[in-house]
């Protein structure tokens, strides 16, 4: 019997033995083409000894030291490498553990800004249904995903939320015209019925995550909405803990709309798996006001000195090697390849990204696009067809309606050389006609 309360739980798991590139075997020998990067996280490849070394380097010279009594040479040297490639102005990074713990601190840097500019009032939150920032409690109240909301609902309400910038499924009714301002009125819409002097920020992924599978907004959609948080005073937050560090081809989602936002949240692809690490990083100008008023927060592992020298080496081998443009191209072909072979499935609905991360979204009629019902599983299945097969992917479910709808992603590492490109295509067209003959 394990004593490890599994993420799993009624599911017999493989033992994961060792891994390099897009590559992992289990402890029976199986080999896996690791087409998800784990929950879209490694984007430098598995089995990385310079990461290795880093990380045993400096462990043995200290691990830890408490970010209210040191700082470290790590720490500051990533600081000041990262901060460049941000896009803000005077960025000041907030090292923490992971995503969830990112858009915590982010959430609280927006009420302490607030409050060091005398607006005490300024306290709601407003992010989109459909979204995912993290499992916290502050996190996962910003987060509009539904099944993940509703057994703690009695804890939940402190956020507002307007609808998700879904292409596929826009509410617009006069998409794909305008949709932009259409979404950008429904903010407004929503800061004026909560009070436009009571909201402090506006929480967002430049690019949908797992719970929408990649959407991407159209072009007009983040001026127009960007334009309605400044003219209200409320900060804008930009989720790029999945969209980060080059995921979308680009080094931050922002970039692809010149978007400049207040408070940004990083993870995943900061540390690519090595160690958990994230940031949120404050523009100047928030930084400045928290400096003089104060900000009151914490984590007993934030500010690490070994997480900082593990992403500092994440970020060199990145820079190094071009990853990020490898992404983008990379990204393209895998995306185009998909779409050409499900052009005519009637059963895929949408296959949509940027960069190295792509999502399929399965219905039951395309004309409609009339979901699955849930109960037909159709996503488990799909993923167990392309694991049976060597092939990991990312899972997501709900994306319709909150419950039903069925996505299959892919997040493969950067490092992916064309063959394994080819499988991976070759891999998922395979599971899916399995469970969808079509």
């Amino acid at each position: 019997m394990s004593h490890v309360f599994s993420r799993a739980v009624g599911r017999d798991l493989p033992v994961v033995a060792r891994a390099s590139g897009a590559t992992i075997w289990d402890a029976a020998g199986r080999r896996y083409l690791d087409g998800a990067g784990g929950a879209i996280v490694v984007g430098i490849g598995h089995g990385r000894g310079e990461i290795a070394r880093v990380l045993a380097e400096q462990a043995a010279r200290v691990a830890y030291a408490h970010g209210t009594a040191f700082t470290s040479q790590p720490l500051e040297a990533y600081a000041d490498e990262v901060a460049p490639l941000l896009p803000m102005d005077g960025a000041r990074i907030y090292p923490v553990s992971g995503g969830s713990e990112g858009i915590e601190t982010a959430l609280k840097m927006a009420r302490a800004y607030h409050l060091a500019r005398g607006e005490p009032d300024r306290h709601r939150v407003i992010a989109r249904w459909g979204s995912y920032h993290g499992n916290t409690l502050g996190a996962l109240d910003a987060g509009g995903r539904e099944p993940l909301r509703k057994p703690y609902e009695p804890w939940l309400g402190r956020a507002a939320h307007v609808p998700a910038a879904y292409e596929y499924r826009c509410p617009n009714p006069e998409h794909p015209s305008g949709c932009g301002a259409w979404h950008a009125s429904r903010l407004e819409q929503a800061i004026l019925a909560e009070g436009a002097g009571r909201v402090a920020c506006f929480v967002a992924e430049p690019v949908a995550g797992a719970t929408l599978g990649a959407a991407v907004p159209s072009d007009d959609y983040w001026p127009a909405v960007g334009d309605v948080c400044r003219r209200h005073g409320i900060l804008l937050i930009a989720d790029e803990v999945m969209t980060g560090f080059g995921r979308t081809g680009a080094w931050f989602g922002c970039d692809h709309w010149a978007l400049r936002p207040d408070i940004l949240v990083a993870a995943k692809g900061a540390s690519s798996g090595y160690w958990p690490f994230g940031f949120a990083a404050a523009a100047g100008h928030v930084y400045d006001a928290l400096a003089e008023g104060g900000f009151v927060h914490g984590f007993t592992y934030s500010h690490s000195v070994t997480g900082a020298a593990v992403a500092r080496e994440v970020l060199r081998i990145l820079r190094d090697e071009g990853l990020v443009d490898a992404s983008r191209d990379k990204g393209e072909r895998l995306r185009k390849e998909l779409v050409e072979a499900l052009a005519e499935h009637p059963l895929v609905g949408d296959v949509r990204g940027r960069g190295m991360m792509v999502g399929i979204e399965l219905v039951a009629d395309r004309g409609s696009r009339q979901p699955f019902p849930r109960s037909e599983r159709v996503t488990e299945r799909v993923l167990a067809a392309a694991n049976e097969a060597g092939l990991l992917l990312y899972p997501s479910t709900g994306c319709a309606d909150g419950t039903d709808g069925d996505l299959v992603m892919l997040g493969p590492p950067f490092v992916l050389t064309g063959d394994e490109l080819g499988d991976a295509v070759d891999g998922t067209i395979a599971a899916i006609r399995a469970v969808l003959p079509g």
